[in-house]
């Protein structure tokens, strides 16, 4: 069973397949095609997630039965191998079809690093004492094994010699027996985790295994004879280690000749190993013989030419040389068999050509030291072989060969272009000067300079190969194992330099700084992994591993302290035991870092991509040749300066060289990554911009084509997941555009491959909705998204991925941001429309996509606690369950409104799983962790279930056997939600039902404020006649409950989970009871008396808040140290909880007495006012923002409580003092929660709101000292006393107006008083502009009635009138938002004063404006109602005229009444006159149309005339009948219009009388 379980990175690959399917989807244009791979990569994705679940739950069950599912395995595949080898005696052991020896040996090695990974994960898990990553580690192992030993099977089967075939298998069944006891010591650690011992038997079985492993690579064909070499070069190198060297028996001319044809030599059998690695394995055999042949040869002409050495010193040099050879050699061959056996092991090409050099180099070095040859000979010659071993990089650049970005290497090439273009005129000159001691360096120079060109051409053309949008990009893996090999190497090399006894003081300071810089790089580079990494414990590993690196590093560091001070061989020898420990840590961290499921994933270059790279490698090559030549005809110059021809061939090589390095920076700078792809997406959007404006002017004229092909369904599908992958995008190419120069192409070249199918589905879509505002809506909001990514294309390519163009990063941002936005808003739109029809696929994929986010890849780290997010994830899961049971209400009741619901499902289970990772990642122990993780996926099966039951409810509102099926589903999701709260209390008990206890005082806090208002409005009466002595004594008893309830829970802050828990609970339950019976003791007062009501009811509301405070405060305590500032601010809301509670008794006991009662209101008031004034004075955010306006009303609740206060102070009449208490704290708290929301509006300043807080906090004060000094007169009521009331009551005066006047400078120059007439004129025509707007939008909706079809003339009319109406409505509109311009424009000249000085007047000229406004609006209305009746058949023509007859009289009156102080030139009164002629044009456009279609009408209206006489007779007098009745209630009418007109004249302002008159 536990074999079937899915690593975390096959979860990984999974969910990558059903993106990339997803992603496909909106490309493929075959039509069921792309449907069908739709519904497949839904079905996986959901197959996937019920996988997942299913796994966790099995692994839940047996877990610890892993470790034994892979003993058996290596234990079965040991008898396997041994089967094997008995076939292989008998001679019938054949190859399995596909075998070849090639192929099997390169599986044998590139497995043999996977198993040596997943051991060394194993022992970690085992030591730590993990029994969950340890099966997991075991069952890794024994699949690689199980890999292994199929690929040792297959080199033993297709060898054909028996003796390396046996030893194949021997070796690989001796893997088998140590891994199977590895795993079994492993199981026994497990059992005691920290035993010594047992650590000690896992550490000798693993070095026992890996030995074997290393044998069993040995023994793949070639890998013996490269250790035959190996152990050549070890065995020749012993010569240099004699006390003394014989002396030369040859000359010193001899000597010099042998040793640079032996450099010759030996330098080019590195080349042929390096070229060897790429074939068969024969052929690295052949090479690497050859190369200790050489080897040994070249060591006997070193040793020959040391001999020649005059002094001691100079001898001991040329050996340290020869031993860096050496050792460059052993290196050269260790890369070569290293990489023949793994040749798609990530930097091992690199490596190879890094140790070719180094043995190039060490040559270079002993060849300078020993040979005397004419000056600049030996540099020329160095030159030369740098030049032959650099050559092999541009061969074929398909992986990084240094870390260096695109950028970086045209900085490179520039900067090493002009160093050679210097050395090389150089060269020339000293050749000619015969200088030859400086064209020696100029030549040494040089080279340095074409090898750094190299390297930086190589880098540039991989760069360039890798970002053809044809190639596939590389994956960034959790370490880069390339970085770890080169610090390994590099940490290395320096050690030996270190403890080399030829090393000078200044090359250890050197090796010193090497070691420490790679050392930091590496334990950066393992706390980064650290910190991505979701497995505990290569977390633990990696910062073991880190601490270890540290250690060692340390260690080392103070021995070459030592040594620096003293180059004694005691201080040499110990810093040689110190480097011990730092390789054996860094090796063992290579190792682990090395684990296939750390590692990136190269890219592969497409064909295309390596085209695009040839005129780098050509331009390069050709340098590199050219130089070459340039440097031998140099070196024969050095010689012979007077040979002319060869002057010119000199001349003709320099030339060659300058041109290539000029092709080659062109090259570069034309193949920067990315800008061709920027351009071509460019030009693809601007053709997508273009169709989908021709579709909206199609769809303004209503000529926008329907598409009949497919469904509406299918085209809103395929719009919402192109909009979704665009969507994903946008993050990648900001990413890209700022520094990954690599990956722009390929990202800029996937969004715009999205933009057609977008264009075809937005239009589609639209071209099937039927309303015009609603098609409109979707093209524009797609025209917007192609716009911003435009924007986006364009910042991108400016940016080009250079870190280093910082100007450009901004634009980038900037452009990513909008075009979120974009995407949010049609993504917004899209949801709306799929969810009025029932289409719930974009909802479950979006719950799918973030239920497969909840255990993906690494978790941000953690910005809270898992208190913080506990206390969220709560929130989410009750939203949830709440719109579980209101789906279930509106089943029966609302079937439509069941799409809303299921998006704001789908929201919130958006946030949950957001939220729920993040408590998953911080709960401890890890199985809580676990356990949230699988819970919060339940819930999202169930959401997926009961949204999708609600789209199919929807189709069908009808159907009893869904209705059903919701239900049940609503039910299980409400069952879920109950699971995951259950599994947060798991984690945090304590503070989960300090969330609990929080919720539930929050709700008794609201039905205080309800039971507040019932008595205040006088109707809180007992239900029996109860005193309040009856309850008196409950409530002092229920209130001292709650005191000791509050100390548990302060020390339960403190104390275990359980523990507070219980006092969470216990304070919520005694709260509920004390609230109870105060409301039942207030109740018993009578409601003849409610201001002692409100007084008791609030200062049980106050103990209540106190309690909500203080549970607060007790959850962010929870756990935390004495010293944390969390436990100060818990002590604080202690001290205001027993504040409260103390007043509530003194409260309870003052309710009774009347002499007293007032008093004791007014000193809970005086507290409660001081704690609001603390929340206040807080840093504390407020949740949302209000107006200025809002805030200068509340203002005068302050100026009515102090009036009320200086009376109270006055008359001492314990009424008036309770009155005044219960006003006082009202009026306070609104004026303080309205100040801080306006000063925290974003529009206001820092300045504004700081002087704003101030002068809240003064008012405040101001009004305390008020309450206080009416206090002290209630207890000595003295004249002299009550004198100073007025001075209190000025100071508020004051502070109140200050507050105003902050308010006005919040609004800035748009500062209003609310009761001003101008500005209620002003808000009255803006309410009857968006009264028009609404009727307007309501017309755009109506559609002429069917009707049988009649003569073509008449088609047209309903047509006409709703297009008459709809203008008439949009120009009312315009008119009325004019009309709003010139009055505030009248204000701004000062015709109409702010606050007026001729008050009655301005306000009589503004109420006439007001009620002009109103009368257009009101006619407007009518109007929009009459061409309603009509169209739909329900009214008379006349109607509609005399509905727009009377929009157009009220639009004259408006006029005027703008007219009467309005400047004729003005601006808005040019903008109000065009306005009203607009409406005039429209009104009378409508009553020609109707006219028109009445006079149709009566034409049409054929009169049958009766023969018959009597009958005839009969329908004459009918008729007349008919019209005396007509004309009667004609005059009737008109006298009715007048008496109407007579009596609204008498409302209007004189002014306006006389003008009409």
């Amino acid at each position: 069973q536990s074999q079937c379980l899915l690593q975390r990175s096959h979860w990984t690959t999974h969910n990558k397949m059903v993106a990339s399917a997803k992603a496909a989807v909106p490309t493929v244009s075959d039509q069921a095609a792309a449907m069908q791979l739709s519904q497949c990569a839904k079905n996986l994705a959901t197959s996937l997630a019920e996988l997942r679940t299913a796994s966790q739950k099995a692994h839940e069950a047996c877990g610890p039965m892993e470790i034994d599912s892979a003993l058996n395995t290596v234990q079965t595949l040991r008898n396997e191998l041994q089967d094997a080898k008995m076939a292989a005696v008998d001679g019938q052991l054949k190859p399995l079809p596909g075998e070849t020896l090639e192929k099997c040996a390169q599986d044998l090695g590139s497995t043999s690093k996977a198993v040596g990974s997943s051991m060394a994960q194993l022992l970690t898990c085992a030591a730590q004492g993990n029994e969950h990553y340890t099966g997991v580690a075991a069952r890794e192992t024994a699949q690689a094994l199980k890999t292994l030993a199929q690929a040792a099977r297959g080199v033993s089967a297709s060898t054909t010699d028996p003796m390396a075939a046996h030893a194949m298998l021997d070796s690989a069944r001796d893997v088998m027996e140590g891994s199977a006891m590895l795993i079994q010591e492993a199981k026994q650690a497990l059992v005691a985790p920290g035993d010594a011992e047992s650590q000690q038997r896992l550490a000798q079985v693993a070095k026992a295994v890996s030995h074997s492993l290393n044998n069993c690579v040995n023994c793949l064909p070639g890998q013996k004879d490269v250790d035959v070499a190996l152990k050549s070069i070890g065995e020749s190198s012993k010569k240099l280690l004699v006390d003394s060297l014989p002396p030369s028996s040859k000359s010193f001319q001899e000597a010099q000749s042998e040793l640079n044809q032996a450099a010759a030599d030996l330098n080019q059998s590195a080349g042929e190993v390096v070229h060897a690695t790429r074939g068969q394995s024969g052929e690295l055999a052949a090479a690497s013989g050859k190369f200790s042949d050489d080897f040994d040869e070249f060591l006997d002409a070193g040793i020959e030419m040391a001999g020649q050495a005059q002094t001691k010193e100079d001898q001991i040099q040329v050996i340290g040389n020869l031993k860096n050879i050496s050792m460059a050699s052993s290196k050269l061959l260790l890369a070569a068999k290293s990489l023949s056996v793994d040749p798609g092991a990530p930097n091992a090409k690199n490596l190879l050509a890094a140790a070719a050099r180094a043995v190039t180099e060490s040559i270079n070095q002993l060849i300078t030291l020993c040979t005397q040859q004419a000056p600049g000979q030996k540099e020329c010659d160095n030159a030369l072989r740098e030049l032959e071993t650099v050559k092999g990089m541009l061969d074929n650049p398909n992986e990084p060969v240094s870390d260096l970005s695109y950028f970086d290497c045209i900085e490179g090439v520039m900067e090493n272009s002009k160093v050679l273009g210097e050395s090389m005129a150089g060269i020339s000159q000293n050749a000619k000067t015969g200088d030859l001691l400086v064209f020696g360096e100029c030549v040494g120079v040089a080279s340095k300079a074409l090898c750094g060109l190299t390297e930086a051409a190589a880098q540039a053309a991989y760069l360039v190969g890798i970002s053809d949008p044809n190639s596939q990009a590389g994956h960034q893996g959790l370490v880069d194992p390339i970085q770890f090999a080169r610090a390994n190497q590099a940490i290395q090399m320096a050690c030996q330099n270190l403890v080399d006894p030829a090393s000078s003081p200044s090359q250890v300071l050197s090796a010193a700084t090497i070691v420490a810089k790679h050392t930091s790089a590496l334990c950066n580079a393992c706390r980064i992994a650290s910190s991505k990494t979701a497995n505990p414990v290569a977390k633990r590993h990696f910062v073991q591993s880190a601490k270890e690196v540290a250690n060692s590093t340390a260690n080392l560091v103070k021995t070459i302290k030592a040594l620096d001070g003293d180059f004694s061989d005691d201080n040499r020898n110990k810093c040689r035991i110190a480097t011990a420990p730092l390789i054996e840590a860094v090796e063992n961290l290579t190792a682990f870092a090395s684990n296939p499921e750390f590692v990136s994933i190269p890219a592969q270059i497409s064909m295309e991509g390596s085209r695009a790279q040839e005129p780098i490698l050509i331009s390069a090559k050709t340098m590199l040749e050219s130089s070459a030549l340039l440097i031998k005809t140099a070196r024969s110059l050095a010689i012979n300066p007077k040979d002319p021809p060869t002057w010119s061939v000199l001349a003709g090589h320099s030339h060659t060289v300058s041109d290539s390095i000029k092709s080659l920076i062109t090259s570069i700078r034309d193949k920067a990554p990315g800008q061709r792809e920027c351009d071509y997406s460019i030009d693809g959007i601007n053709r997508c911009i273009r169709d989908i404006e021709q579709a909206s002017l199609a769809a303004v004229s209503q000529n926008l084509a329907t598409r009949d092909d497919i469904s509406v369904e299918a085209l809103q599908e395929q719009l919402t997941s192109v909009v979704q992958e665009i969507g994903h995008l946008i993050d990648p190419i900001a990413t890209a555009a700022r520094g990954e120069a690599a990956q722009l192409g390929h990202k800029v070249t996937q969004l715009a491959s999205y933009f057609e199918p977008l264009i075809l589905a937005a239009v589609g879509v639209a071209s099937k909705m039927l309303d015009h505002q609603q098609q409109m809506t979707v093209l524009d909001q797609t025209k917007t998204l192609a716009e911003s990514a435009l924007q986006m294309l364009y910042a991108a390519k400016e940016g080009g991925g250079n870190p280093k163009a910082s100007h450009t990063h901004d634009a980038i941002t900037e452009a990513a941001q909008l075009m979120k936005e974009a995407v949010d808003d049609i993504m917004v739109t899209l949801n709306e429309a799929a969810s009025e029809v029932g289409m719930v696929g974009g909802m479950v994929d979006a719950i799918a996509e973030a239920m497969s986010k909840l255990d993906e890849g690494t978790p941000p780290d953690p910005k809270g606690t898992f208190v913080d997010y506990q206390t969220t994830v709560v929130k989410y899961s009750k939203a949830i369950a709440v719109t579980a049971q209101e789906m279930m209400t509106k089943s029966v009741t609302n079937p439509e409104e069941l799409g809303g619901l299921a998006s704001q499902m789908t929201n919130d289970y958006g946030h949950l799983a957001l939220q729920g990772r993040m408590a998953a990642v911080t709960a401890e122990p890890e199985e809580i962790g676990f356990q949230i993780r699988t819970r919060v996926q339940d819930l999202g099966h169930g959401c997926i279930f009961l949204v999708q039951k609600a789209g199919a409810l929807q189709i069908c509102p009808t159907d009893s056997y869904t209705k059903r099926e919701l239900i049940e589903c609503a039910r299980a999701v409400t069952e879920k939600v109950s699971l995951v709260l259950s599994a947060l209390q798991a984690g945090n008990k304590g503070t989960q039902a300090c969330i609990t206890a929080a919720s539930a005082v929050s709700g008794i806090i609201a039905d205080l404020d309800t039971t507040i208002m019932f008595a205040t409005a006088g109707t809180l009466n007992a239900e029996n006649n109860e005193s309040f002595a009856d309850h008196r004594e409950n409530i002092l008893k229920t209130a001292k409950a709650l005191v000791e309830d509050t100390k548990l829970l302060v020390s339960g802050a403190a104390s275990s989970q359980d523990k507070l828990a219980q006092a969470a609970q216990s304070s919520a339950a005694t709260i509920t009871q004390l609230a109870e019976v105060v409301k039942l003791g207030a109740a018993s007062l009578g409601s003849d008396d409610p201001e002692t009501q409100v007084v008791l009811i609030n200062a049980i509301k106050d103990v209540a808040k106190a309690l909500s405070d203080l549970i607060g405060a007790t959850k962010g305590a929870a756990s935390k140290p004495a010293d944390d500032p969390s436990m100060y601010q818990l002590k604080g809301a202690a001290k205001v909880m027993v504040t409260n509670v103390t007043s509530l008794l003194k409260t309870v006991k003052a309710v009774e007495d009347e002499a007293t009662r007032g008093t004791r209101a007014l000193e809970a008031t005086i507290e409660c006012i001081k704690q609001e004034l603390t929340v206040f004075q807080s840093k504390e955010i407020p949740e949302k923002t209000s107006s200025p306006e809002e805030s200068i009303r509340m203002t005068k609740g302050i100026t009515m409580a102090t009036a009320k206060a200086v009376a109270a102070g006055n008359s001492c009449r314990q009424e008036d003092v309770i009155a005044t208490a219960n006003l006082s704290r009202k009026a306070v708290a609104d004026m303080l929660t309205a100040c801080k929301q306006a000063s925290y509006h974003p529009d206001v300043s820092e300045d504004v709101r700081a002087r704003a807080l101030q002068f809240g906090t003064e008012c405040t004060l101001g009004y305390l000292d008020l309450l206080e000094h009416v206090l002290l007169i209630l207890q000595k009521p003295t004249p002299e006393l009550k004198h100073p009331l007025a001075a209190f009551s000025k100071r508020v005066a004051g502070a109140v107006t200050e507050l105003i006047q902050t308010a006005e400078a919040m609004k800035g120059t748009e500062w209003v008083d609310p009761e001003d007439p101008t500005v209620i004129a002003e808000t009255e025509l803006l309410g009857a502009a968006a009264s028009i707007e609404a009727a307007a939008k309501k017309l755009e909706q109506l559609k002429p009635r069917a009707k049988p079809k009649q003569a073509d003339e008449t088609l047209d009319f309903e047509e006409q009138i709703l297009e008459a109406a709809k203008s008439i409505a949009a120009a009312t509109s315009a008119l009325v938002k004019s009309a709003s311009a010139a009055q505030r424009e009248l204000v701004a000249q000062g015709k109409v004063g702010a606050i007026p000085a001729n008050a009655a007047d301005d306000g009589q000229w503004s109420q006439g404006l007001i009620s002009a406004a109103r009368m257009v609006a009101a006619a407007t209305s009518n109007l929009c109602e009459a061409a309603n009746a009509s169209v739909q058949g329900h009214a008379s023509e006349e109607k509609l005229i005399s509905s727009a007859k009377q929009v157009a009289a009220s639009t004259a009156q408006l006029l005027v009444a703008c007219k009467v102080k309005a400047d004729q030139d003005s601006e808005a009164m040019r903008r109000l006159q065009a306005a009203g002629n607009a409406v005039k044009r429209a009104s009378d456009n409508l009553v020609r149309a109707a006219q028109k279609a009445a006079f149709r009408k009566a034409d049409d209206d054929d009169v049958v005339v009766k023969t018959k006489f009597v009958g005839g007779i009969a329908q004459i007098i009918a008729a007349q009948e008919e019209m005396l009745k007509k004309e009667r209630e004609l005059e009737e009418a008109r006298k009715k219009l007048a008496q109407i007109r007579q009596q609204q004249y008498k409302f209007l302002p004189t002014e306006l009388r006389e003008d009409e008159g």
